[in-house]
């Protein structure tokens, strides 16, 4: 029997040796174009939700924008950006976080969520876990619930899961 992540893997298109040697990239703008799996691929980051309120969806940019704004219409939450520093034109909470090579500081605006809202994180890619463990310290700034963190694709070698815990995780489509 094929599972819906299987039948999603076939459209997502492998690059090789990109960005650099000994990389496959992982391009999802094949699945994106692909509306019946595009739809399938929201509908099931959807159904890992289900039953439970959910107040805000929050992405990081840029593809976490695509999967997270449409999240929240079907989840009929409010969509919340995180953009890298100087991005957002109001008031800013900040985090700066560790990248293999040197920082990098993700942004929220700093009236995007009250206490004790319920929200759901997304992005496109679970890799080193970082970027989403600077997400999750943005929402505990402003005293945010997370009830979830969905992907749409985790690369399992690289254990970003273990950034996460204590939250409920889970992908879509694992490598």
């Amino acid at each position: 029997m094929t599972t819906m992540s299987d039948k999603l893997k076939k459209v997502i298109r492998n690059i090789p040796d990109f960005p650099k040697q000994g990389i496959l990239f992982r391009d999802i703008t094949t699945l994106l174009k692909d509306k019946k799996a595009f739809k399938d691929s929201v509908d099931s980051l959807a159904k890992v939700i289900k039953g439970k309120k959910v107040d805000y969806v929050v992405a990081v940019e840029s593809r976490g924008f695509i999967f997270g704004s449409v999240l929240a219409h079907k989840l009929n939450a409010g969509f919340v950006p995180v953009r890298k520093k100087g991005k957002l034109p109001a008031k800013t909470n900040s985090v700066t976080y560790e990248l293999e090579y040197g920082t990098d500081t993700l942004e929220m605006h700093s009236d995007a969520i009250e206490k004790n809202e319920r929200v759901l994180v997304v992005d496109d890619l679970l890799a080193t876990g970082g970027t989403l463990k600077a997400v999750t310290e943005l929402i505990k700034q402003q005293e945010g619930k997370i009830i979830g963190i969905a992907f749409l694709i985790e690369l399992l070698f690289l254990k970003g899961k273990d950034k996460l815990k204590g939250y409920p995780v889970f992908s879509l489509i694992k490598y």
